[in-house]
C-alpha cells in the first residue's frame, strides 16, 4: 500500500507523539526501568557494597580478558552481582564490557590507567560507604602510583593462579610514579628489558593486584575505618607543596590554579633545578 507525504507526515507524528507520552511516562513512573519494565541504571544512582573475597575478586580479575579497566571492572561488579549486597540483582544487569575502552590507557593512547579508570567507574555508582568513597578513591591512585607493583609474593601468585614460570614473563616489578599508563609501562620496561609488547602477563598481573587493593579498601570502609587517614589517601608531601602555590580555590602571586593530586615531578622538574 502507497502513501503520500501528508499521511506519511500524520503517521510519523502520530508516532512521536506516543514516543514522547511513553518517555514522559518511563521517567515519571518507571524510574530506573526501561519501556519494558527492566531494570537500567541511572546517571546518580548509587548501589549498595557488600564486603568481597578481595583474592577471589583479583583470582578473577586475572582470567578475565578485554584489558586491564575492563579486568578490575568486570571483576568487582561480576562479584558484587553475586554478594550479599540488596543491590546483587542490579550490579548483575550493568554491561561490564563497556569497560573495555580502557585498554592502554584509553584506546592504546597512554593517558589513564585502566585499573584506575575502573576504580573511578565502580566506585562512581556505590552507594557512600561511611564517607570513605573519596577517600578509596584518592588511595587507590596513590597506592598504584607509589607502590611496586604488581604483586608478586609466592601466596598471591597462587592465589591468582599464574605460577612461577610465568613470573618470567613478567621480569622484574616496579613503581609507577604516575598514574598514567605510559608512564608506568615505561618505568617496567626499563627495569625489566622488555618492550611494551610482551606486557602481557605483567598487567593481567597488575590487575589482579589492583583489583585485589580496591576491594581491601572497600571492604576496610565498610567495617568503620577510616581510610582518609591513610598516607596513601593524601598527595605525597612533594605534591601538597606544589599545591600550596598552585592551589584550586588561592594561588601564590601569578602561579596557575591546578587542581591535581598526581605527582607533579614525574612531568614537571619545578622552579629551582
Amino acid at each position: 500500500m502507497s502513501m503520500n507525504r501528508r499521511q506519511a507526515l500524520t503517521q510519523i507524528i502520530g508516532l512521536s507523539t506516543a514516543a514522547a507520552g511513553a518517555t514522559l511516562l518511563g521517567t515519571s513512573a518507571f524510574a530506573a526501568t526501561d519501556a519494558d519494565g527492566n531494570y537500567r541504571l541511572e546517571l546518580g544512582e548509587k548501589l549498595k557494597y557488600a564486603p568481597l573475597d578481595a583474592m577471589l575478586t583479583a583470582k578473577l580479575a586475572y582470567e578475565t580478558g578485554g584489558g586491564c579497566m575492563h579486568q578490575v571492572f568486570h571483576a568487582i561488579v561480576t562479584m558484587l552481582a553475586a554478594s550479599g549486597s540488596v543491590d546483587a540483582s542490579k550490579f548483575a544487569t550493568i554491561p561490564t564490557a563497556l569497560a573495555g575502552y580502557g585498554w592502554a590507557g584509553v584506546v592504546g593512547q597512554g593517558t589513564l590507567c585502566g585499573n584506575l579508570n575502573a576504580a573511578g567507574m565502580l566506585i562512581n555508582i556505590l552507594d557512600d560507604i561511611n564517607g570513605q568513597n573519596s577517600a578509596i578513591i584518592g588511595a587507590s591512585f596513590r597506592y598504584y602510583e607509589t607502590n611496586d607493583l604488581p604483586l608478586s609474593s609466592a601466596e598471591f601468585i597462587a592465589g591468582i593462579g599464574s605460577t612461577d614460570a610465568k613470573s618470567l614473563e613478567v621480569g622484574k616489578t616496579s613503581i609507577a610514579n604516575s598514574p598514567l599508563c605510559h608512564s608506568s609501562i615505561s618505568n617496567w620496561s626499563a627495569a625489566s628489558g622488555k618492550p611494551f609488547a610482551l606486557k602481557g602477563e605483567r598487567c593481567k598481573r597488575l590487575s589482579a593486584s589492583m583489583a585485589f587493593y580496591i576491594v581491601d579498601l572497600l571492604n576496610r570502609a565498610n567495617a568503620g575505618e577510616d581510610i582518609s587517614v591513610l598516607a596513601e589517601a593524601k598527595p605525597s608531601a612533594e605534591a601538597q607543596a606544589c599545591q600550596s602555590c598552585h592551589g584550586v580555590t588561592e594561588t601564590m602571586g601569578s602561579a596557575a590554579s591546578v587542581k591535581t593530586d598526581m605527582e607533579c615531578t614525574t612531568c614537571h622538574t619545578g622552579h629551582y633545578n
